[in-house]
């Protein structure tokens, strides 16, 4: 699995568990998916993502988008 492949597996799944969250214990984790949405937005822009930097210090070979 390449880096780029893991924060795409990373973020869907941070995003189906904050909507989990949101609808059984409490509306205001919605702001988690507010969080994630935006963190990907500016990842977008600036190609500075926290997720790939965690992924390539645990020895995720790099992909394409986030050399």
């Amino acid at each position: 699995m390449t880096l780029d492949r893991a924060v795409m597996l990373f973020a869907g799944i941070m995003i189906l568990l904050s909507v989990v969250l949101t609808v059984y214990v409490s509306p205001l984790w919605m702001w988690f998916t507010v969080f994630i949405g935006a963190n990907l937005i500016q990842s977008s822009f600036t190609g500075f993502c926290p997720a790939a930097i965690v992924f390539r210090k645990l020895g995720v070979k790099s992909g394409s988008a986030f050399a």
